[in-house]
């Protein structure tokens, strides 16, 4: 009897401890199945967010937080002579100097320019960018650009001579000195 009740226990023991190993084999099968979900949701969310290539000159920005160039327009038409902005913004470069790339105009409403030059001449645009969208980080304001620099832009731009002999009034324009430069490729 003795040993039938050690038997019995035993078996007992053992049912219990199968039941709890698969339980435990369960839960923990669970749980892996549970974190691959995560990772392979995560993966999707990543494929899903379009990545854009940019080539970057200058300081290193990126492209977050630019605005459009409707939207500068509309900052700049509120900008005096000598008020500066710093902003980021997005736009497509319209030319740039044939010479070295020391500047660029960027398309903007109306079809009006915003005049780009570098902080401390310190980098320069590919010559063959224009036509490229661009984000640019820097300072925007409104300047007076002399009739002696105008003859000069257009000389850069490699402009004909009449063209630059009829430069003979100076011209309001949007300027901005850029710190930063990302050309979409």
């Amino acid at each position: 009897m003795l040993i039938k009740r050690k038997n019995c226990l035993i078996l007992q023991a053992v049912t219990i401890y199968k039941i709890i190993m698969k339980k435990t084999i369960f839960l923990l099968s669970t749980i892996v199945v549970l974190i691959s979900c995560k990772k392979e949701e995560k993966q999707k969310e990543e494929k899903e967010i379009v990545k854009e290539n940019f080539a970057f000159f200058g300081d290193s920005i990126t492209s977050e937080g630019a605005i459009t160039k409707e939207e500068l327009l509309k900052k700049y038409s509120s900008l005096k002579e000598g008020d500066t902005l710093d902003v980021k913004f997005r736009s497509t470069i319209k030319d740039v100097c044939k010479k070295k790339g020391c500047w660029m105009n960027l398309e903007m409403p109306n079809e009006q320019n915003a005049f780009v030059k570098f902080k401390d001449y310190g980098f320069f645009m590919p010559l063959n960018s224009a036509g490229s969208e661009a984000i640019v980080s820097g300072k925007a304001f409104v300047s007076v650009v002399t009739v002696d620099e105008l003859k000069h832009y257009a000389k850069d731009a490699g402009k004909s001579k009449t063209a630059i002999d009829s430069i003979t009034t100076p011209k309001i324009t949007y300027s901005f000195l850029s710190n930063g430069v990302l050309i979409k490729q």
